[in-house]
């Protein structure tokens, strides 16, 4: 993935002032204990929005595709014990039973509990953003927040059907050609090709989430360069995080309990990296990028448009 002109043109004196402000910011603003909350409104949410992502993807692919895919990309990213967690979690989810009254409760309740988790990531967002709490909305910020979260849940399914399609594309470029497909150096490029669309699709998501999430304009080419730190540190993190929960004696000191602790730390980790990416993001918008456009998306009524963020 070629970098944005904005992020290249950079000079090193640059991208560590632009760092250390972030850290300043992320500290500032008590990213550690959002991580906390998150952590927790992410375990509730977690497996209704599992089950909707499933549902929406299932319906072009297959649920046990899907699933099979996606606890494949959970193990990965979570490890072991925490993918152990998610997948009991949603097998409970799926023992459920009632008149057609009882599925209607259900669902409301599905949707509400899915997007609960970005819901409370968008109020994080306002904050690190320093958006006024007079330019949230109210109660028509309310519904305006959980639909998107709504829509972010759906964007996440799309996402797991375009991973699906690729890796069924490269399962069937490995079945045709068999051996000479493994001997070949069609495997290695295939192999670097797979990891460069898995970094840009978890660059496109870390993209959308700033770009539509906070109650705060921003423009594509500010959102970019910070999707692109997001995922990278991401990455790294993801190591770090993986190597800490298998060696650490922090999960295992809680026994039986430990797959769920193993969890929580995973999310409240990510999150830490999350909120420093969108701290990041909004610190090249006002150095670097069009300032002018950090500003709340919709004014109050009756009032003048809002001052940008500072």
């Amino acid at each position: 993935m070629r970098l944005p002109q904005s992020l290249r043109a950079l000079r090193p004196s640059e991208i560590g002032g632009l760092l250390m402000d972030s850290a300043n910011q992320w500290s500032s603003h008590r990213a550690s204990s959002k991580g906390a909350a998150l952590a927790l409104y992410m375990v509730f949410s977690l497996a209704p929005m599992l089950i909707l992502v499933i549902a929406v993807a299932g319906a072009f692919f297959g649920e046990d595709a899907v699933r099979s895919e996606l606890f494949s990309s959970l193990r990965d990213l979570t490890g072991e014990r925490g993918a152990e967690v998610i997948q009991t979690v949603l097998a409970s989810a799926h023992e459920s039973g009632g008149g057609w009254i009882a599925a209607l409760i259900s669902i409301f309740v599905l949707i509400f509990s899915a997007t609960t988790a970005f819901a409370e990531l968008k109020a994080s967002l306002d904050d690190l953003w320093e958006v006024p709490p007079n330019q949230k909305g109210g109660i028509q910020g309310m519904v305006r927040s959980r639909m998107l979260s709504f829509g972010l849940v759906l964007v996440l399914a799309l996402f797991l059907l375009i991973s699906l399609t690729v890796n069924a594309g490269l399962g069937a470029a490995r079945k045709f050609y068999g051996d000479l497909w493994m001997a070949s150096t069609f495997a290695t490029v295939a192999d670097w090709l797979s990891s460069l669309f898995s970094f840009s699709v978890v660059v496109a998501l870390f993209a959308v989430i700033f770009k539509l999430l906070p109650s705060a304009r921003i423009s594509w080419k500010d959102v970019i360069p910070g999707a692109i730190v997001t995922a990278a540190l991401f990455l790294v993190g993801k190591w770090g995080i993986g190597v800490y929960l298998s060696r650490g004696a922090a999960v295992s000191a809680y026994g039986a309990a430990g797959s769920l602790i193993a969890l929580l730390l995973w999310i409240y980790y990510s999150a830490q990296i999350f909120f420093f990416g969108a701290v990041f993001t909004r610190q090249f918008a006002l150095r670097f990028g069009k300032a002018a456009d950090a500003a709340p998306t919709e004014p109050p009524s009756g009032d003048s448009p809002p001052p940008p963020v500072a």
